[in-house]
């Protein structure tokens, strides 16, 4: 006797259920796929305009009635010119790491022109750097221009955060670092300084240690959406696959 033989087609409950899964999966994996379909396009546009910035001529800073309207879309990592005044007395020393190891983002107010701050990150410098000790000259003084990349603040940490009180940061928490510096007109972004000509070719870097950003955009979406698509037409092959059998079955004498 074969397995056919005593085999029966489903009842037309099962077949309803089924059915239902079937569609309800179906719907489900293709939706996830369209959605990485555009997540893909955002994805590559991002990638395409922040790299587009980046290499762009430095344009002027956002004046302070801009400020509102800088967000991450329309404004972020682009490439920026400043001109002002550092405040070394005012630095604040941002833990990090780098290839370079284990340091301090160095992060410096610019006092501009029309009396606005702009927080200035001018780069790494290593944990024994004699600024860290107040120890040598901290920078440029008087008046300077410089150019970077505009950055929008990061929020304090989950793992470790920041403590003003005891002079630890570890994110580049602009309104926390204007507050606890008593900087008044501060931008609530930051600039991360280019690096000096020729700088990255040393085989021993000067601290501070410009042009470090990191501009990374994970971009996992198209297989993401060849696995929705893939589940998708799983479930449509076994849909096609139980319906022939049904039919099969249905059609035995």
């Amino acid at each position: 006797m074969t397995d056919d033989s005593i085999r029966r087609p489903r009842g037309p409950v099962a077949l309803g259920l089924f059915a239902l899964l079937g569609l309800v999966l179906f719907a489900t994996f293709v939706a996830l796929g369209t959605w990485q379909v555009k997540r893909l396009a955002w994805k590559r546009d991002l990638i395409a305009r922040v790299d587009a910035r980046v290499h762009a001529t430095p344009v002027a800073m956002p004046s302070p009635g801009q400020w509102p309207a800088v967000t991450a879309e329309s404004a972020e990592y682009r490439h920026v010119s400043l001109h002002g005044r550092f405040l070394h007395d005012r630095q604040t020393l941002v833990w990090t790491a780098t290839d370079f190891g284990s340091g301090y983002w160095v992060m410096t107010p610019l006092q501009q022109d029309d009396g606005s701050i702009v927080l200035v990150n001018r780069g790494f410098a290593a944990a024994d750097w004699c600024g860290a000790k107040r120890a040598c000259a901290l920078g440029p003084e008087g008046e300077t221009t410089l150019t970077g990349l505009l950055r929008l603040s990061e929020p304090s940490g989950l793992l470790r955060s920041n403590d003003p009180a005891r002079n630890s940061w570890y994110t580049r928490d602009v309104a926390g670092i204007a507050k606890a510096r008593g900087l008044d007109r501060a931008a609530p972004f930051f600039v991360d300084e280019d690096a000096a000509p020729g700088t990255l070719d040393q085989g021993k870097p000067s601290w501070p240690q410009g042009g470090l950003t990191v501009i990374a955009f994970p971009n996992n979406h198209l297989s993401y959406l060849i696995t929705w698509y893939a589940l998708a037409l799983l479930v449509l092959g076994a849909g096609i696959y139980v319906g022939r059998d049904e039919y099969r079955l249905r059609k035995k004498p």
